[in-house]
Order: structure tokens, then C-alpha cells, then sequence
């Protein structure tokens, strides 16, 4: 079932049930409210009756007898009693008529009055005190008009509760449709973006409802596919051309050396030409299998609480032993005075091979200069800081640093493959960090590796 028909089902049914309950409700007050009114109208006329038959001293019975004769309005089948109070036997002297319960006459006699209902026929009974005694005044009518009025009650709540039925139907029908309009325009929208046409978006209402929410998640979602095709394309495309250049240069000097004729030293030449070229594939290759065992879900690793002091400490001697003679010095300026602030989670190991790449970059392209490595922290984050003097990065090439064997247009003198800071950004994008550069052109870059702390 669709989710406009649910919400339209679901709200007819709370709407009607709610009316039908204040129906009922309604239809059992007014009927309370008859069986009352004609009770109070039968009290009335008992002691009219009462009164015409005992006047009290002063007043005349016919008086009492005018005002009820022309100012009270005669009930349907109505009928008077007065009985005597008597007993026999420990009991009330009941009269053959009205042929009434005996503890509908002691309930009278003990506590002034009463009222009793058979079928429609409806009886009030009073207790009045003259000079002969004592005397139960009994007046009982039929009501009709209770019958009448609660006909004319039901047949206007039908009447009223299908009008509204067939509002409620329309009214929920247009408001699961209003309602669900953005969100059918959304799935019209995404139905017509596939792998072709990945740049469109969803488009947004100003707002910040869940329809606008859902909207940017979709967009948000789109970006990352967008990205991820992109980066995919230019990952086959580039892996392809560096694996298939040092291939073909293995391949002809292989070629070269099973030709006749050849001396010692142009064989061992070509030997040593073919063992580079399977180095760097080497070195390619493995930087290839690193980059697609760290994947992005964080599963496939050892979590643990890390020191950030002692992380930079542990790249500190990784790259003396990587590159000896480096002029690399940790800063202590910035270091927080808490120790607790210097705590993250994650790998130990991802994290020391992703800021050593930063810093083994930092000391091959500013030439051995001197190399800054700083750690600062706030209460959620902590910051390390890789400033070198190097060559810089051109603005041009900023936004695309982190793409697979993508390299700068100022580092063709240098050797590298393009494979280091897509990894170091795989690992800390990986830990929930982000990696901010800036740089000038021949003066330096300054790298911000900003990780979350542990709260």
C-alpha cells in the first residue's frame, strides 16, 4: 500500500473514530438528560398534586388546582396517587395501583423521594406530611417525548456522520497528496539521475523540515557517487598508464637483451635498467594493495586509545630511519598543558604511516630543509601541524592532491608516484579526520591533520 493511502486511511480512521465516540457520547448525555428533565417535570407535578390535595394553612386547593390545570402541561398517559403511609407487619401497605416495588415506597418514606422506570412509563414519588398523618404522593406519565427526541437526535448525528465521512475522505486524500508532493517530486527527480548524468541534484525548498533534510541527504549521496565515479575513472585510467610504463620498459629491454651479439656490460646494463622498472612496479603495486586494505568502514583494524604526543614521537624516529640526515623537530609551542586533551581513537599503525608520508613529502620537496611537526589541541580535536619550506603547491592543483597518481605540475624533478597523500587521506577520513592544506608557491605548505578527541 502506497504511504498517501496509509496516511489518508489512517487518518479517516482517527477521525472517525474520534466522532463516533463523541457520538456516543453526545446520544448518552442527551439520553441521560431526558430520563432527568422528565423526572424533575414528574417532581413538579407531585407536589402540585401534593399540595392541591394537603393546602397549606392559608391557601386554597383551588388555586392549586388552576395552576396546574392551565400552566402545567398535561403528560402523555399521566396519573395521580396519593397513599397513605401504613404498615403491616413491619412493612409498607403497598396499593394494588400503582403496582410499584415495595422498596420503591420505603426509599420514599426514608429519604423524602423517589423515581422509578418501567419500559417508557416513568413514576416520582414524594413524601408529604399533613395533619392525618403522612401520605406518599406517586405521579407517572409516559414518555414519549424522550422517544421523539432521541429518534430526531439519531437521525441528525446519521446524517451528521456521513457528511463528515465523505469530508474526511476528501479532506485526507488532498492532504496525504500536499503532503507527499515534495517527496513524489524528489523520486521523479532521482528516478531521471543515473551513472550518465551523476552532476544533477535534487532540487531544495527553503526550510528546514524533513523533506528539505531528505532532499540535502540525497544531494549529499549523490556528491559522494559523483566523487567516488570520478575517482574510480581516474584511478583505473592512472593505475593502467604507471603500471603499464615500467611493464613496457621491462619488456624492451628483456627484448633488447635476447639479441645475439650483445657484451657483458650492455647485457648487465639492460639487467639493471629492468631491475629498477620492477622496483618501482614493486613499489607501486604494494602501495596499490595498502591503499585498498585500509578501506573506509574501520572494521578491518585494531582501535585503541592513542596518545597523540606519543604518535608524533613514533613518526619522529620513523623517519630518521626512513630518511636519515632529515632536519625534521617537533614543536613544543603548541603542546596542551592537560595530558587528557592529547587522546584520540583509532590505529596506531594507519596513523604513523599517514603522517610519516606527510612528513617524508614535507622533507623531499623543500629539499632537506628544516621541517616543523607541532601538536595542538582543543576539547574536541586534535591538530597535527607538518610546516615545511619546499617548493609549495600550486593553486591549480590543490583541489586535486588527494587523487590517485595525481602529482603537481611543479614535481616532475622529483621522484614519486601519487600514491602517498591519497593514502593518508584514505586513513584519516577513515578516523572521522579531516586534512587541511595551504600553501604558497616557493615558500613552503603547511598541513593540518585534524583528528577527533576523545570526550
Amino acid at each position: 500500500m502506497k504511504i498517501s493511502n496509509k496516511i489518508m486511511l489512517l487518518f479517516s480512521v482517527l477521525t472517525f473514530s474520534i466522532i463516533l465516540l463523541m457520538s456516543f457520547f453526545v446520544y448518552y448525555l442527551a439520553n441521560r438528560y431526558s430520563f432527568g428533565d422528565f423526572y424533575k417535570r414528574l417532581e413538579i407535578r407531585a407536589y402540585v398534586t401534593a399540595n392541591a390535595a394537603y393546602p397549606p394553612n392559608g391557601t386554597d386547593t383551588t388555586a392549586y388546582n388552576i395552576i396546574r390545570d392551565r400552566h402545567l402541561e398535561k403528560l402523555p398517559s399521566e396519573e395521580e396517587y396519593i397513599i397513605p403511609v401504613a404498615y403491616a407487619a413491619g412493612r409498607f401497605v403497598r396499593p394494588a395501583k400503582p403496582n410499584l416495588p415495595h422498596n420503591f415506597y420505603d426509599e420514599v418514606v426514608r429519604q423524602g423521594q423517589n423515581t422509578y422506570r418501567y419500559n417508557e412509563r416513568f413514576y416520582a414519588g414524594i413524601l408529604i406530611s399533613h395533619g392525618g398523618g403522612r401520605s406518599v404522593v406517586v405521579v407517572s406519565a409516559v414518555n414519549e417525548y424522550r422517544s421523539q427526541y432521541m429518534a430526531e437526535l439519531r437521525k441528525i448525528l446519521v446524517i451528521c456522520f456521513l457528511v463528515a465521512t465523505a469530508l474526511i475522505v476528501g479532506a485526507g486524500v488532498f492532504f496525504s497528496q500536499y503532503i507527499l508532493a515534495p517527496v513524489h517530486r524528489i523520486m521523479h527527480q532521482v528516478k531521471n539521475i543515473s551513472s550518465n548524468n551523476l552532476h544533477l541534484r535534487v532540487s531544495t525548498e527553503p526550510g528546514e523540515d524533513e523533506v528539505g533534510e531528505l532532499a540535502g541527504t540525497f544531494n549529499n549521496m549523490l556528491d559522494r557517487l559523483e566523487t567516488a565515479f570520478e575517482t574510480q575513472n581516474n584511478f583505473v585510467s592512472n593505475a593502467s598508464h604507471e603500471l603499464g610504463t615500467p611493464l613496457t620498459a621491462i619488456i624492451g629491454e628483456a627484448e633488447l637483451a635476447l639479441r645475439g651479439n650483445r657484451d657483458a656490460d650492455s647485457l648487465r646494463a639492460s639487467i639493471s635498467r629492468m631491475l629498477t622498472e620492477a622496483e618501482r612496479l614493486n613499489h607501486i603495486t604494494r602501495s596499490l594493495l595498502q591503499l585498498a586494505q585500509t578501506g573506509f568502514d574501520g572494521k578491518k583494524q585494531h582501535w585503541e586509545l592513542i596518545r597523540t604526543d606519543e604518535l608524533l614521537f613514533a613518526v619522529k624516529q620513523m623517519t630518521d630511519r626512513l630518511s636519515p640526515g632529515n632536519h625534521v623537530s617537533i614543536d613544543y609551542s603548541l603542546f596542551p598543558e592537560e595530558e587528557d586533551k592529547m587522546s584520540i581513537t583509532g590505529n596506531f599503525q594507519l596513523l604513523e604511516l599517514a603522517i610519516t608520508n606527510i612528513v617524508t613529502n614535507a622533507i623531499k620537496y623543500s629539499s632537506n630543509q628544516p621541517v616543523s611537526l607541532a601538536l595542538a589541541a582543543t576539547d574536541t580535536k586534535n591538530i597535527v601541524i607538518v610546516k615545511d619550506n619546499g617548493i609549495g603547491i600550486p593553486a591549480q592543483d590543490l583541489p586535486y592532491i588527494f587523487s590517485p597518481f595525481f602529482r603537481a605540475s611543479n614535481t616532475s624533478s622529483f621522484e614519486g608516484y601519487g600514491i602517498g597523500l591519497p593514502l593518508t587521506n584514505t586513513i584519516i577520513r577513515m578516523h572521522k579526520g579531516e586534512i587541511i592544506v595551504e600553501s604558497r608557491m616557493n615558500e613552503g605548505t603547511e598541513i593540518r591533520v585534524v583528528l577527533p578527541s576523545v570526550t
